[in-house]
């Protein structure tokens, strides 16, 4: 499994062999409070990088998910139509949203790995 890459919207992707997995990092988890429901796409849709792919809605907003890299959404987290809470407990693994592939491996260059992304947080506050 490789080091996650993070945008400025708080998603994450990974990479997982020739599929990425897509979620929201654990300050989007903390900030958001309790996720109550979350809507995926479908799957077999293509996104660009940057589209919005879905929501996230929390006790205390609503938000919009967006892609991180180009490809076709292979797989939906199902679990979270029933456990959204999913995303608070371990929005870096079981909280996961979607999977991708084929994506743009060349767009994860242009995103942050952990300690750019930690003085991104910190530049924010």
């Amino acid at each position: 499994m490789s080091e996650l890459r993070y945008t400025q919207d708080h998603e994450w992707i990974r990479v997982d062999g020739d599929t990425a997995v897509v979620g929201i990092s654990s300050h989007a988890e903390k900030a958001l409070g309790d996720v109550v429901f979350v809507e995926l796409p479908e799957v077999g849709r293509k996104l660009d990088r940057g589209e919005p792919f879905g929501t996230v809605e929390s006790v205390k907003a609503v938000s919009e998910l967006f892609a991180p890299a180009s490809g076709e959404v292979i797989a939906v987290n199902e679990e979270l139509s029933s456990s959204p809470e999913l995303v608070n407990e371990d929005p870096t693994g079981d909280g996961w949203f979607i999977k991708l592939k084929p994506f743009d491996s060349g767009a994860l260059k242009e995103l942050m790995d952990q300690a750019a992304y930690d003085a991104f947080l910190k530049d924010a506050e």
